[in-house]
């Protein structure tokens, strides 16, 4: 179709339906080209004579039936972030950071962005055996993916938080760019965060003489010179519960190094340099000592390379590469170790306390992707709704569009938040900067902020993709790439209920001290903004759910063991919450605020912040309950001696 001044309601995005209606002449052929009509058709007449004469098969097609929604600068066109930096970093380092953040942000969209996209549609190949039939167990990557680790490297993701440039801020400043970053990685920022977290057990033990030339590569800018390192930890009979599903073992050879012997079930990104692993020392004999055989207190912590000198693997095997649903542009295998060359790293039988530094970082990259998944959805979705026009008017105009768009906003900016608060106090118990109340903070927050934002960034995606009509259904506008790779965020380092009961032995742990840390930071933030009249209603209901909170806590001591089990996920998403709704407040009662953020604050404390407290008037989270839920679940199952 050939666009004609008569047809400009087609072109404003009504169906064709309706164009055809306006378009079509009675009689094509009728149309009187005498003198006394004219000399000429008109141009656009003949246009549409030639379409509407021509077979519907040969007619000419418009190659545009909908705009493409496209966001500029990630760093320049986010408010939020950009507000925050200026609020919180001193004016030297935001100097600095603001002009590498804004080259960077058009790095991702001329540079990055492409290759991660290409990462899509290369995904990894496993080739087993040569045209010889010798096994090479070769995964083969593509050449975008290769260049990804380069860029990480050139853009020190990893180098940013051990350099230490900006001293406390450093950590901050990395998780922005990761931010900025996570959406067009192409599943890069997988490898990026196991680096990471390697990286920061290395450091935690002091960085030993063995271990100092992998901790310089794996902190590198050089490209030629960085490493990314994997987190071989799950096996055949255990996710979570590494302390009961490992079954691996090492042997200790003459020269002092292990050798290990065992099945790894889910390795992802098993293209990386080195790795870090755990598994149960045997003795000589080959026998597992009784200490060893069950529980996290008979494992030990390894790093092994996943090659040696000439490049071949380390008696290791690859059987296959996963299916998954998502992260497709990674390589996640299942590794047999058959003898691999390792170093013991922890204290024998303390690899399960070594690694917990490991897991605070990578859970904090869980929450970044999170965040950013929802801030990339969201960015698309309101730019498509300056452009799609529907039912008469842009899609901006319809109220009920823009309330659904508003509601995604505020969760978004919630979750940011978090996410700034947690590496903000990372920042300082890495420099020695924090304090004991600080680090009791930073552990409750790490384990409630990843498993929230895990569930956040699966609904508001959806919702997100949904905003697009069929469109977002369609795998080349990349949107279900987004979704697919964003849903396996509740579940990786963590499912949620596994992270409610970590909520859970963080306040045994501490006897509940930490919540007293937490009682008290709210309590503060709350008091500086009570002075803002805007702010007054969400201050009085996060100050009421902080009460609805206490007395759950007071009440819930008087139960039994379960009731707290069962209570545990709303009791996290109670604490997540009220944090959030009190980080939007304290952002809210800045001298230079906008309405946007004061909207957000109060709308994110118009939701129940503390829904433990409701489900415990209605009992559901008795013993007795437990029973219930379980025959609810089983009903009609062969379990309960009946079918359906």
């Amino acid at each position: 179709w050939r666009s004609s001044a008569t047809c400009k309601p087609w072109q404003s995005g009504h169906f064709l339906p309706r164009v055809w209606e306006r378009c079509q002449p009675q009689n094509p052929k009728a149309i009187n080209t005498t003198v006394g009509q004219g000399q000429q058709v008109g141009r656009q007449e003949k246009e549409l004579l030639e379409d509407l004469e021509t077979p519907l098969a040969r007619r000419e097609m418009e190659t545009l039936f909908q705009e493409q929604p496209e966001a500029g600068n990630q760093y320049l066109e986010d408010a939020l972030l950009r507000s925050y930096l200026k609020t919180h970093l001193p004016l030297k380092v935001l100097e600095e950071v603001n002009q590498d953040l804004e080259r960077f942000g058009n790095r991702l969209l001329t540079e990055i962005k492409p290759l991660g996209w290409e990462c899509e549609l290369n995904p990894p190949v496993f080739r087993q055996y040569d045209a010889w039939g010798r096994r090479v167990d070769h995964i083969v990557t593509c050449s975008a993916w290769r260049r990804m680790k380069e860029i990480v490297a050139e853009e020190g993701l990893i180098a940013e938080a051990y350099e230490r440039r900006y001293s406390n801020w450093s950590r901050l400043y990395q998780a922005v760019k990761l931010y900025l970053y996570s959406v067009f990685s192409g599943s890069f920022g997988c490898p990026v965060a196991m680096t990471d977290g390697a990286a920061k057990v290395i450091e935690s033990l002091g960085i030993p003489g063995s271990l100092k030339n992998a901790f310089d590569h794996l902190t590198s800018r050089d490209p030629k010179k960085f490493w990314t390192s994997g987190q071989w930890m799950t096996e055949r009979r255990g996710g979570s519960d590494v302390a009961n599903g490992t079954e691996a073992v090492a042997r200790k050879q003459p020269d002092g190094t292990y050798r290990l012997y065992g099945f790894k079930w889910f390795t992802s990104a098993a293209d990386s340099d080195v790795t870090l692993t755990l598994a149960r020392i045997a003795d000589a004999e080959g026998q597992v000592r009784q200490f060893c055989l069950m529980g996290s207190s008979g494992l030990s912590l390894f790093f092994l390379k996943v090659r040696d000198e000439e490049g071949k693997l380390n008696s290791i095997q690859v059987q296959r590469l996963k299916d998954k649903l998502g992260t497709r542009q990674m390589a996640t295998a299942e590794l047999w170790l058959d003898g691999a060359k390792a170093e013991l790293i922890s204290a024998e039988g303390r690899g399960v306390a070594c690694i917990s530094s490991m897991l605070n970082i990578t859970r904090i990259h869980n929450v970044i992707s999170a965040v950013a998944s929802m801030r990339r959805m969201i960015s698309l979705s309101r730019e498509y709704a300056r452009r799609r026009v529907a039912f008469g008017k842009l899609l901006k105009d319809h109220p009920l569009h823009m309330q659904t768009i508003a509601r995604m906003e505020v969760q978004t900016r919630g979750a940011f938040l978090l996410l700034m608060e947690i590496t903000r106090l990372l920042g300082l118990v890495e420099t020695n900067m924090g304090s004991e109340q600080d680090q009791l903070l930073l552990r409750l927050l790490i384990p409630v902020a990843k498993l929230y934002t895990g569930k956040q960034a699966s609904a508001v995606v959806v919702e997100a993709m949904e905003s697009f009509g069929g469109q977002g259904y369609m795998e080349d506008t990349g949107l279900p790439v987004i979704v697919r790779d964003t849903l396996v965020l509740s579940i990786w380092e963590g499912t949620t209920n596994i992270l409610s009961l970590d909520v859970l032995r963080c306040l045994t742990k501490s006897q509940g001290q930490v919540m007293a840390v937490f009682f008290s930071s709210v309590q503060k933030k709350l008091e500086l903004a009570s002075s803002t009249a805007e702010l007054e209603p969400a201050v009085k209901q996060t100050r009421d759910a902080v009460s609805s909170l206490v007395q759950f806590m007071q009440a819930a001591g008087s139960k039994q063991a379960v009731t707290m089990e069962l209570a545990a996920r709303d009791f996290s998403y109670a604490l997540a919450r009220i944090y959030a709704g009190t980080l939007l407040i304290e952002h809210a009662a800045r001298p230079d605020a906008s309405s946007t953020d004061i909207s957000a604050a109060r709308r994110w404390c118009n939701q129940e912040l503390c829904p433990v407290a409701t489900e415990l008037g209605n009992s559901s989270y008795e013993a007795e309950a437990a029973v219930t839920d379980s025959a609810l679940v089983y009903e009609g199952s062969p379990a309960c001696g009946s079918r359906l």
